[in-house]
């Protein structure tokens, strides 16, 4: 069985966090972590199965002609991949409390750029349980991916990862 491919960004902080919960969740046989910072379009190719994590940022970092972030420096990567064939999941990291205009936007940013490159995104999560005003990750009712504030709800991070993880079982053979 190939592993599940667990690429994010930022290090040190709460991203990298929920990062190594997944992997220790899943099993550390099965997921390989793989840093933003160092990733290139050559490393999708080792995955069939892969999960995103992110922080949000403002789209004005995303339309911005250089960032220094390190998913500023990665999407281009993820712009160029093929992921015809992969399946795909994100999490994303955000605060509903001060951005509650713009909560995780960044996972519905990314969704875009995967779903050209023809990848099959699984893992969504109702929006019921979450207060915010607007999120560009909400599709069809639906966050895209799993949302969690770190900043005003980390109590509520285990839970939410536990039933997530259970609905990206069956696609992600673990």
């Amino acid at each position: 069985m190939s592993k599940i491919g667990l690429f994010f960004g930022p290090l040190k902080g709460s991203v990298n966090r929920v990062a190594d919960m997944i992997c220790e969740k899943i099993g550390k046989d099965r997921v390989e972590l793989v840093h933003v910072r160092t990733a290139s379009v050559a490393d999708f190719e080792r995955f069939d199965r892969i999960i995103f994590g992110i922080s949000t940022v403002g789209k004005e970092t995303w339309d911005a002609s250089i960032t220094k972030t390190d998913w500023g420096i990665f999407l281009p990567e993820v712009s160029k991949g093929n992921f015809s064939g992969k399946t795909v999941a994100i999490f994303g990291l955000g605060n509903h409390v001060t951005y509650a205009a713009s909560f995780v936007d960044f996972m519905g940013l990314l969704a875009e750029e995967l779903l050209k490159a023809e990848a099959k995104i699984i893992g969504r999560v109702p929006v019921d349980g979450y207060e915010f005003e607007e999120s560009a990750a909400v599709y069809d009712g639906e966050f895209i991916g799993l949302p969690l504030d770190e900043d005003f709800e980390p109590e509520l991070t285990p839970e939410r990862v536990d039933n997530w993880l259970e609905i990206l079982k069956k696609d992600f053979n673990f």
